[in-house]
């Protein structure tokens, strides 16, 4: 069973990606953002600072749902998304809905630039929290 979860934006990244880390490591793709403003109600709460209301897309509740299933049985979470403003955000959104208080596991962001197994494995060398 893998100690791991990496979670990345694409499908195509995920399979490449668990060939350079190896079985220690189970790779999920988001296939994109998670969360997003409601469509229907006011986006943000106007009473405190206007602190915006994320909300788990319609269409990635199971997802998420998987998600959350597989970093319970983890000691690890790494979130690989893009080093850009959208994978920035989706990793936000991402580690609000996984962390679990103290029992939960470890978040790591990591972050490289080329897909080859050298900056994968850098990147999973030394990852901060």
């Amino acid at each position: 069973m893998a100690k791991n979860l990496v979670i990345v934006e694409s499908p195509t990244k995920a399979k490449t990606i668990g060939k350079y880390l190896g079985k220690q490591y189970l790779v999920k793709a988001t296939i994109g953002h998670v969360k997003d403003l409601p469509k229907k109600d006011l986006a943000v709460d106007v009473e405190h600072d206007f602190k915006p209301a994320y909300e788990v897309i319609e269409g990635k509740k199971k997802l998420m749902a998987e998600l959350k299933q597989a970093a319970k049985g983890v000691e690890n979470v790494y979130l690989a998304a893009d080093p850009d403003r959208e994978g920035e955000a989706i990793c936000f959104h991402l580690q609000e809905e996984l962390k679990n208080g103290k029992n939960g596991p470890k978040i790591f962001r990591v972050m490289f630039n080329e897909i080859t197994k050298n900056a994968i494995q850098k990147a999973f060398e030394n990852p901060p929290l």
